[in-house]
């Protein structure tokens, strides 16, 4: 028999477009995180205070504002202009698995696993990337060393094509003094 969540279907670039990185750490809103879970922010951040125990400091964190203006101002995704009262929790991917044990919804459990499975591809493609970085470098290292070895090589000609005019120079100069017969 199949339920209201069977159908649920959410696009990894939505996801995506919701994971940010504040202090170094990947993380979702907790405005985001309602919208999924499709419950109010204030809901959502009750569950939370009443269950705070599941939540440490590095599974949730509450942004600062000038953290929060700098998601503001760099991403269009975030909502301008809504009068926030209070600056908004973000979660971290651990803190979002602990989420759908407060909220003990169907709902909310299948939506876990759709941002799990997108961070998850997230670090798959940042490892992919890291790989490539690292090769970059180290073909960069080696041009900088072919560089270096060129222009030794060119320094080199240059000074033997200086030596060789200074010699034909020499050899074509006008000469002074006595001339025999």
């Amino acid at each position: 028999m199949k339920g209201k969540y069977d159908e649920i279907v959410i696009e990894d670039e939505y996801i995506i477009g919701k994971i940010f990185s504040v202090r170094g750490k990947q993380v979702m809103l907790s405005s985001d995180l309602a919208e999924l879970y499709q419950v109010e922010t204030k809901a959502l951040n009750q569950q939370v205070r009443r269950n705070i125990s599941k939540f440490p400091a590095r599974y949730r964190f509450q942004l600062t504002k000038e953290e929060f203006s700098r998601l503001r101002s760099q991403n269009v995704t975030l909502k301008r202009g809504q009068h926030l009262k209070y600056l908004p929790y973000a979660f971290t991917e651990h803190g979002i698995l602990m989420l759908s044990s407060v909220l003990k919804s169907e709902r909310a459990n299948r939506v876990n696993i759709f941002i799990i499975d997108t961070f998850i591809r997230l670090r798959e493609i940042l490892s992919i990337n890291k790989d490539v970085l690292i090769q970059l470098e180290k073909l960069q290292t080696k041009v900088e060393d072919h560089d270096s070895r060129l222009s030794a090589v060119f320094e080199y000609l240059r000074q033997l094509e200086q030596t060789k005019q200074d010699e034909e120079g020499f050899r074509n100069r006008k000469r002074i003094g006595y001339k025999p017969g």
